[in-house]
């Protein structure tokens, strides 16, 4: 292994750049020549690859997104844009590649693992849903912008007897949705995972409004079969209403634009230096993650047949707590 490229693929997510800072200064250290692909699997398809030397990802830890760039590619899903991204590396001589993303990007990586090339994967998404890891780059500081959010809206929501909806991201997970809404103290959570009655909603809420509560919160998973408007809709038009005065909030990208905070950065770093070692030792076709608190790997085989599942446990206990 003398050339080892790298890519950003998928959704951004804080803490990409330190992993990619981690990943070349480790190679570069270690007597590898890293080379780093502009917009994913798609740069790999128009061959936008270039040299990187350690003083290339100087000053970008701090910075939110993905200083390489990402794009999804319906072409890299052919097996003829495959073998040109194959032909581009090859006429490189890189001869392995580190791919930092989620369930999309690592089926990719899973995709040329299974042709023989070597590849190792970096678990990053927001959504957390990526089986190979407890907790994936970019989730700890989204989970701190959407509670940011949260606890600004309540100060608001308490001043004129509201009701807000937030809806996070998360895509198919609840994961957001749940950890900030019980971080958040919310009246309840409508995730993907756990079917919901909109009546337990509006009752959720009038409760609390009988409570003597000042202000009513409800976060919903932007994959909920029930999203934050229908609920919405459905809730101003109960015939006696829910005592509050209903009001939506998207937080869309906003929680995916923030720089990283350390939590994030560190994971990111260890998964990166995890990565190029992989490389190193000859350890491919597998996905650098979290598990038990350790740094570990997970082959792509495993990752790409599994679906991670979120504890519904802890949504019991939301429950519980918001009563």
């Amino acid at each position: 292994m003398k050339k080892v490229g790298i890519l950003t693929s998928g959704g951004d997510a804080p803490g990409m750049n330190a992993a990619i800072r981690a990943a070349v200064r480790t190679g570069c250290a270690n007597g590898l020549e890293m080379y780093g692909v502009h917009y994913g699997y798609q740069g790999l398809i128009d061959n936008e690859i270039y040299s990187m030397g350690a003083r290339s990802v100087g000053g970008i830890i701090q910075q939110g997104g993905t200083m390489l760039g990402s794009a999804r590619s319906a072409e890299f899903k052919t097996e003829a844009g495959r073998q040109k991204a194959l032909d581009n590396l090859a006429s490189h001589g890189i001869d392995g590649l580190i791919v930092i993303g989620g369930n999309g990007s690592q089926t990719g990586s899973h995709a040329l693992h299974q042709v023989g090339f070597p590849v190792v994967g970096i678990a990053s998404t927001i959504d957390n849903d990526l089986y190979g890891s407890d907790i994936t780059i970019g989730v700890d500081t989204a989970l701190n912008i959407a509670l940011e959010a949260i606890d600004r809206l309540k100060v608001t929501a308490s001043s004129h007897q509201r009701a807000f909806l937030v809806e996070v991201m998360g895509r198919d997970s609840g994961y957001l949705a749940l950890m900030s809404g019980i971080a958040g103290g919310a009246e309840t959570v409508v995730i993907p995972e756990v079917e919901t009655d909109p009546n337990a909603v509006a009752q959720e809420l009038i409760d609390a409004y009988n409570r003597g509560k000042t202000h009513g919160l409800v976060v919903v998973a932007e994959g909920a079969k029930h999203d934050a408007e229908k609920l919405a809709a459905f809730l101003k038009e109960q015939p006696n209403g829910v005592g509050f005065d209903v009001r939506v909030t998207t937080l869309g990208h906003v929680q995916r634009g923030g720089a990283p905070g350390a939590f994030d950065r560190l994971l990111a770093t260890q998964f990166g230096e995890k990565a190029a070692r992989c490389m190193i030792s000859g350890e491919h076709g597998v996905l650098v993650g979290m598990l038990n608190g350790k740094i570990s790997t997970t082959p792509l085989d495993v990752v790409t047949s599994n679906k991670k599942q979120l504890d519904l446990g802890i949504f019991e206990m939301s429950r519980v707590l918001a009563t």
